[in-house]
């Protein structure tokens, strides 16, 4: 930012939306399917979504067999959630700039590529979550039981 740059910013409390934006929807239920869409649009053309979503069923079903309490259910819904946002995040930061750019300049490659930084992130954050909860009651569970060959 330059010398005075934040002098020539603009209140951002008293900007309308509607007057710098194409579309603004100002009904609810039209707001949802939106949202449903881009949805919709992650799981049709975005392939970690789809691997991610087998990875948040084996979480689930593991969670279910190992019985972890609602504590940790609350931890694990917080870090899959978490890696959920940043991959939606991503697509959209990747579409943002996919849309802003003719050439890809390197500014336009620094947001892409810290966009996925912040999935990856996310993921190695969410496995060692799922590591601290999942490894003692599994160990547990694995072992043999004395007298049963």
């Amino acid at each position: 930012m330059g010398e005075g740059a934040a002098d020539d910013h603009p209140d951002s409390t008293r900007l309308d939306p509607a007057a710098h934006s194409p579309v603004v929807s100002a009904n609810r239920w039209r707001s949802l399917m939106y949202a449903i869409a881009g949805c919709r649009y992650m799981f049709r053309y975005q392939k970690n979504t789809r691997i991610q979503l087998l990875a948040t069923f084996f979480v689930l079903l593991l969670a279910i067999w190992l019985e972890v309490s609602p504590s940790e259910w609350a931890l694990l819904i917080l870090a899959t959630s978490m890696v959920w946002l940043a991959e939606f995040f991503n697509a959209a930061v990747e579409a943002a700039v996919n849309l802003a750019v003719s050439e890809l300049h390197p500014m336009a490659r620094v947001a892409k590529d810290v966009a996925a930084a912040a999935v990856l992130l996310a993921v190695l954050t969410s496995i060692a979550i799922g590591l601290i909860i999942f490894a003692p009651p599994l160990v547990k569970r694995l072992q043999p039981v004395p007298g049963i060959p």
